[in-house]
């Protein structure tokens, strides 16, 4: 017992640093990229172009299953072993990935994709407009600088009594309850599988790691990517508003949810394991 020492690392700091970095570089890009394109483009062409955004959210995921598979293959000390020192296949469950290098990969590619953003302006010509000369009069100059005061002494008591009248005003609004809806069925069809399928495909048909990334990518990520391109192009060329697009999306996260759903019924035996399955002897 004194020669038992606790094993202890502090690289998993490392870790959460880099993914907190990473979530504050990612969260402003959906939300405001959708507002830079509602601001500054046709009604008729902007459900168009964010098809276009969806489509590349989704062309980048599967590049990235691609890439974990091909991390997957190699061995976590990669660089530092000898490849023909590894006895362990890559099916073995005591194999681990090269995961981090991964990370450092997507890093550098995050890294040169937000520079052009820099260069981005703050405000555009809204499509099929022309530019319109600056009111700086006095008359608009003043009522301003006395709204930016007004807004200053905003006590968080005012701030905060006026929360429950818009939380009741969003919950009537059936745009924003049909989006609640068909993100919480989305969520629950769609996390499942990218959480449980891979690790079902090693257990059940003996694929390596990845392998079973590989498949995961190949057959759900392309016909996501041919849905987001043309429900963009039907928006546009039906000219559906805002209320109809909802109910359409419910509809069909409804049966997308039924779908999968499906999936309880097709199920393989159980394979042996000892102590827990079948005995161990």
């Amino acid at each position: 017992t004194e020669c038992k020492k606790e094993p202890g690392s502090l690289l998993w700091i490392f870790v959460m640093v880099g993914n907190i970095v990473r979530g504050l570089g990612e969260t402003p890009i959906m939300p405001l990229g959708i507002s830079y394109l509602e601001d500054f483009a046709k009604a008729e062409n902007s459900p168009l172009y964010q098809g276009f955004l969806h489509t590349a959210t989704v062309i980048g995921p599967f590049l990235g299953l691609l890439l974990a598979s091909f991390c997957a293959e190699l061995f976590v000390d990669v660089g530092s072993v000898n490849a023909e020192d590894i006895t362990i296949p890559a099916t073995d469950a005591r194999w681990v990935g090269a995961w981090w290098l991964g990370i450092l990969i997507c890093g550098l590619l995050n890294l040169l994709a937000g520079i052009p953003f820099c260069f981005l302006p703050k405000s555009l010509v809204k499509e099929g407009e022309t530019n319109e000369p600056e009111e700086t009069s006095s008359q608009i100059i003043v009522p301003l600088q006395e709204n930016d005061q007004n807004e200053g002494k905003q006590t968080m008591y005012d701030i905060a009594k006026d929360f429950l009248p818009f939380l009741k005003a969003l919950f009537r609004n059936p745009v924003y309850m049909l989006f609640i809806c068909i993100t919480v069925l989305q969520y629950s069809a769609f996390d499942g599988m990218i959480s449980f399928m891979p690790k079902y495909l090693e257990q059940q048909f003996g694929k390596s790691a990845s392998d079973a990334i590989f498949l995961i990518g190949v057959y759900n990520l392309p016909v996501v990517c041919v849905g987001y391109f043309f429900g963009g192009l039907f928006m546009k060329k039906f000219k559906i508003n805002i209320y109809q697009a909802a109910k359409i999306a419910f509809w069909l996260s409804l049966l997308e949810y039924l779908l999968y759903f499906a999936a309880y019924w097709t199920v393989c035996d159980t394979s042996p394991v000892a102590g827990l399955t079948v005995s161990y002897e």
